[in-house]
C-alpha cells in the first residue's frame, strides 16, 4: 500500500492541501480553504492548508492532526489503516469517507 493513502483509504496525493504543500501554491490553498470552510461552517486560512499525508512524517492539517477521530483511533490501535480493523465494515467512523468515495474503500481493502 502506497504511504499517502490516509488511515481513512482517501488517497493523500489527490488532495489539494497536499498538492498545494508540494507545489507550494498560494492560489490553491486559498481556493482550499475558502470551500473547506464553506463545507465545515468554521474558518479554515489559507495558511491551515499545509499537509504532506496522513501517515508520514511532516505537517499536516489542524483537522487532520488534531480532530480527525478516524486517525486517532487507528493510530491508538497501531493500524496501519483502517483496512486493517476487523470493524472496517460496521464502523461509524469511517462510514461517511467510505460512503462518499469509493476508491477509499478499494484503498482500504488492498493490502
Amino acid at each position: 500500500m502506497k504511504n499517502l493513502i490516509a488511515y481513512c483509504g482517501l488517497d493523500c496525493e489527490k488532495c489539494d492541501a497536499y498538492i498545494a504543500t508540494k507545489n507550494n501554491d498560494q492560489p490553491l490553498r486559498e481556493k482550499t480553504a475558502k470551500l473547506w470552510s464553506e463545507l465545515n461552517h468554521i474558518e479554515i486560512l489559507p495558511e491551515h492548508i499545509n499537509c504532506e499525508g496522513c501517515r508520514t512524517n511532516g505537517v499536516k492539517t489542524y483537522y487532520c492532526d488534531s480532530l480527525c477521530a478516524i486517525r486517532q483511533c487507528a493510530m491508538k490501535k497501531a493500524f496501519t489503516t483502517c483496512g486493517d480493523c476487523a470493524d472496517l465494515e460496521k464502523c461509524e467512523k469511517v462510514a461517511i469517507v467510505i460512503r462518499n468515495n469509493a476508491e477509499a474503500l478499494k484503498n482500504l481493502q488492498q493490502k
